[in-house]
């Protein structure tokens, strides 16, 4: 059984991401080999916990996967390591189901985690007796809430009301009282916290993070609660996750670098054991394409770097010439706003790649944001897989919209919930290019990584054999 606990808030921008990148980092200090994971779909609160914890963290979301997917997951990849840490989403008990069978507190019920709740005290004394009475009465036999983290507290004083207040009315312990650090916070944005990837100092706010929860938080009486047996000096062994591999035949290059960073781990290890080799290249400083049989980019946030994209002209050309002779490619959100004529944002447009016939446009406002459920069409270009079709289950959080679209061009989707391109496709197709805002989840539901492999591996074209000129392969 997989030692662990859930961290959780009375609700979102509690202050809860910052202090579990802090215990991760701080356990994996002291020998604890820790595997962390997120609740729902979610890319940049795992950059950091990945980073913290020093192994790859990993998504369970009950829009995209079964129970089964989850619990399999959970034991696959945490089976190896001496705790397991899964960082909730908005509040304990939020979620979109209104009995929460899709909520933190199902998850951790169905995991047999304890929770551990961040609260963000700021204007709060004695109040926060009655509220974690509430959780406490609302939890139920199935859930136990193992203790409460303290946290933006006002000082000495102010600590010593809240928990007296906790322990003269609830059974609830106090595992740590964080102090106010404006320093520690991690930088929002209009998509949440800006990622890992992009923070020039991540290392270094890791490491102040770690030590302030060193100093703040009981981390032995912390681990007590997750049912952890402490190692000898040394630490314990990692069992690295590994999914069967086949031999690699075909190689995707898939952009990596401060602009594009929206990739689940599971989803990756996909194209391992498809048979294609992912060969990372950077949109700011390469100036072409590595020699490869497809491309993939995701997620990110080009807006923020839409001038730096812009100036790398060399790149953009290289890119635009082989999705005209057929390369095939894969762009999620992000990464299609990259392939676009422009981008738009901040009263400034910027040349893009300029493949799609369209301007990405960016707003002060979202434009499709949540869940997605999604209805193949006839038009789509990846093989056919009979296990999704009808329900295929994604999720949008975009500012941008495609403005100047041509009316002829065909989609792979029908949006029946959510917004995708226009409130009711998605998933443009252009010659061998597939560019959705809707991003994809490789789950039994939807395999979507090995049909776009086995796609590229029939399209048999290749951009530039060694010798860097442009080709079609064989076979």
């Amino acid at each position: 059984m997989t030692n662990g606990l859930l961290i959780s808030a009375i609700h979102k921008s509690s202050g809860k991401t910052t202090v579990t990148v802090g215990i991760a980092r701080a356990l994996a200090r002291r020998g604890i080999a820790i595997q962390s994971f997120k609740k729902g779909p979610d890319y940049i609160d795992p950059m950091w916990l990945s980073r913290a914890a020093g192994r790859p963290c990993v998504n369970l979301d009950f829009h995209t996967m079964s129970d089964e997917e989850i619990a399999s997951a959970f034991v696959a990849r945490g089976g190896g390591a001496d705790l397991a840490i899964v960082e909730g989403n908005k509040g304990l008990f939020d979620g979109v189901d209104v009995e929460g069978a899709d909520s933190n507190a199902a998850l951790a019920a169905q995991l047999g985690l304890p929770v551990v709740l961040v609260v963000d005290t700021r204007g709060m004394t004695r109040g926060i007796a009655p509220l974690i009475r509430g959780y406490e009465s609302f939890a139920g036999d199935d859930l136990r809430i193992a203790g409460v983290i303290l946290d933006q507290v006002g000082g000495p004083r102010h600590e010593g009301k809240l928990r007296a207040a906790l322990e003269r009315y609830t059974d609830t312990p106090v595992l740590g009282a964080v102090g106010r650090h404006p320093e520690i916070g991690i930088d929002e944005r209009h998509l949440g916290l800006v990622p890992a990837n992009e923070a020039s100092a991540a290392e270094a706010k890791i490491e102040a993070i770690a030590d302030i929860v060193e100093r703040e938080i009981d981390i032995e009486r912390l681990g007590v609660a997750a049912c952890l047996t402490w190692p000898s000096a040394g630490g314990g062994t990692v069992r690295r996750f590994d999914p069967p591999t086949s031999p690699a035949d075909v190689r995707i290059a898939i952009a990596r670098d401060r602009a594009f960073g929206f990739y689940y781990p599971d989803d990756l290890d996909a194209f391992a054991a498809a048979g294609a080799e992912l060969v990372p290249f950077d949109t700011f400083r390469d100036s072409q394409l590595p020699p490869v049989d497809g491309l993939f980019v995701g997620g990110g946030f080009p807006e923020v770097h839409a001038a730096d994209l812009a100036a790398n002209e060399s790149l953009r050309r290289d890119i635009r010439r082989a999705l005209e002779v057929g390369l095939p490619a894969y762009a999620e959100c992000g990464g299609m706003m990259y392939l676009c004529q422009g981008l738009h944002w901040q009263g400034q447009r910027h040349e893009m790649v300029g493949y799609l016939p369209a301007e990405a446009v960016m707003h002060q406002r979202p434009v499709g944001r949540g869940y997605v459920r999604l209805e193949e069409t006839a038009d789509g270009i990846w093989p056919a897989d009979a296990r999704s079709g009808q329900n295929l289950r994604a999720h949008e959080f975009h500012y941008a919209s495609l403005e100047g679209l041509p009316d002829d061009l065909a989609y792979a989707f029908r949006v029946r919930r959510g917004y995708g391109i226009d409130g009711h496709r998605d998933g443009l197709i252009l010659g061998n290019t597939l560019a959705t805002f809707s991003h994809q989840r490789d789950v039994d539901s939807n395999r979507w990584v090995a049909r776009f492999v086995d796609f590229v591996r029939s399209c048999g074209v290749s951009h530039k054999n060694r010798e860097g000129e442009p080709a079609i392969a064989h076979g």
